[in-house]
């Protein structure tokens, strides 16, 4: 089942994220460094608003939603498709992102900066 929405283009990284996931070792290293769940809001050209999910605190799997059912998020990253797209294809830096007010972060910001590894691993393998 693809985690990617037509009007969000950018969503197909979640694809990529969670292929990278499927494999036993990636998994558990993930879950191991990242420890938390990180939801992904993401804002697309019409000003229309859906979630993802990357649950790195125990099954390390990726969804639609903000957080699996009866769960939630420890840290909320919220910005445009396109900006998510640059973030994804390695063009944009979260931290620059952050400073420049297009990047909102709730929860555990310090949480967010763990996300950055499995980033890495989708950008080997993204061509947004």
């Amino acid at each position: 089942m693809s985690l990617k929405e037509d009007k969000w283009p950018s969503s197909a990284a979640f694809d990529l994220i969670a292929s990278a996931l499927s494999d036993e070792a990636e998994r558990k290293d993930a879950v191991k460094k990242g420890g938390s769940i990180f939801a992904f809001e993401l804002k697309n050209a019409d000003k229309e608003t859906q979630s993802w999910y990357i649950d790195l605190k125990e099954t390390g799997t990726v969804g639609k939603g903000a957080a699996p059912q009866g769960k939630k998020p420890g840290v909320t990253l919220k910005l445009s498709d396109v900006d998510f797209a640059k973030l994804i294809s390695g063009k944009a830096n979260a931290q620059k992102l952050f400073m420049g007010g297009k990047l909102k972060i709730t929860g555990n910001v310090m949480n967010a900066t763990k996300m950055e590894p499995i980033l890495k691993k989708a950008q080997t393998k993204a061509k947004l």
